[in-house]
Order: C-alpha cells, then structure tokens, then sequence
C-alpha cells in the first residue's frame, strides 16, 4: 500500500469534502505526532464519552462493534479493552492514522494482541466486507458531521451489507436548533462551532436524517443529547430484516 496515498482505494485528494480527504496533510500531521490533534483532539474526554454511551446502550463484550472513521483510535482504545480479544473492527480513510493507533495508541496500553492489524482497514467508500463479520453494533463518531448527505448514504448501504437484523448503528450530527435558518450558517452550542449546509462541517434536520435511509433497511430512532463537548447530537438507525435495494 502506498502509505502516502493512504487508503487502498484513492479518496479524493484536497478538501472537496473535508480536510479529513487531504491525506497527504493527516500523514504529514501523523509525522510530526499530531495523530492525536488530527481528528479534534479532546482525546480522553470524547474517547470516554463514546465508550460510556455504547456501553450504556447496550454494548457487551461479546458483541462485534465496527468503528466507522475510527482514526487513530481515541476510541478504539476503550472498546478494545472492554470487547472480547478480536471483536474490534474499525475503518478510516486514513492508513497513517490506523497505524498510529495500533503502534503507538495499542502499543503503549499493551492492547495490540486484542485487536489484530487485519482488523483495521483503510477505505475511501466505508467497504466494510473484506471483514466477513456481521457486526452488532456501529458507531460514527464526528464522522457524518463532516459529510454530504449522499457521503452518509453511502455509508448507510454500506454498513447494511455488514450487520445483522437488530444491529445498532450510532452517528453524531450537527443539528440545526429550532428558530435558526437550516441554509445559513449556524453556531453550535455549547462550543460555539459554525457548522453549514453545503461545506464542512455540515449541520442537517431531522427530517434529513429519515432521508437518509430511504429505500435502505435501517430505521431511524431517537436523536438525542449525549453530553459531546462540541454540541454533536447522536443519532440512532436500526438494521431490519432483508437485504438493502
């Protein structure tokens, strides 16, 4: 793999998207030790937070979890210490950034062995299959916040090839407050990030977040306040029964 292209399928080079496509700055920034800096920093208190809220949301140490836009683990440290040697998957667009978290983040907690480098893939189209799993459960986390809407259905249709019926699937969202114009720019509580309609980092309605799984066989469930430090509301979408059209 050609680690300065840093996915096995070629995203799109500069920032058409986000800064997250711009490989060629992550890897530099991943040379200079920043890998903790290049997905928001935060790195303790957000990594906590998601691992406490999939726990508490029914997470046990025998399911499968994939980590969609997992970066260099500031999660994944967490979860791969709680599940079942293995049973940790995560992808990014980023192979600099996975291989942060499995020699660096993985190493210095002595985790390495319980999450195998096989199950960390690099994907510029969230293909999750090469894994053979069915997961359980999926989280995005400050992933869909930096995509378009026909981004995040990709990824939708992806991930319904990979679970199974009853599979949970967790994403953060800017959501646009209720008074404000969805089509201009809005500033998030409590941070006060600027989030857009059409440039990163996006904001979306509820009513764009159903959109999401039409013709898909997720269902959408709660969006809710889960204490992120930077507004990012969480969204919940459950696999159904058969396969996606």
């Amino acid at each position: 793999m050609n680690k300065s292209q840093g996915t096995r399928d070629g995203a799109p080079k500069g920032h058409s998207v986000s800064p997250y496509y711009d490989l060629e700055h992550v890897a530099a920034e991943v040379r200079k030790g920043r890998h903790r800096a290049r997905i928001g920093g935060a790195w303790d208190e957000i990594g906590q937070l998601q691992f406490e809220y999939l726990r508490s949301h029914g997470l046990e140490p025998q399911m499968r979890l994939l980590d969609v836009g997992c970066g260099s683990l500031r999660g994944g440290v967490h979860f791969a210490r709680y599940l079942e040697v293995g049973h940790y998957y995560g992808i990014d667009l980023s192979q600099d950034l996975l291989d942060a978290g499995h020699d660096i983040e993985l190493r210095q907690l002595g985790l390495q062995e319980r999450v195998p480098r096989s199950n960390l893939l690099a994907t510029a189209d969230f293909d999750a299959g090469g894994f053979g799993v069915a997961f359980d459960m999926l989280l995005a986390q400050s992933v869909f916040t930096h995509l378009t809407s026909n981004h995040i259905r990709l990824c939708l249709a992806r991930m319904a090839d990979v679970t199974r019926p009853g599979a949970v699937f967790f994403a953060t969202v800017f959501l646009v407050p209720d008074g404000d114009d969805p089509w201009g720019p809005v500033r998030q509580p409590p941070a006060g990030i600027v989030s857009y309609p059409a440039s990163n980092p996006y904001h979306y309605r509820p009513a764009d977040i159903a959109s999401w799984v039409t013709d898909l066989p997720w269902r959408p469930e709660a969006i809710e306040d889960w204490s992120h430090p930077r507004g990012q509301q969480m969204a919940t979408f459950v696999r159904t029964d058969g396969p996606r059209r």
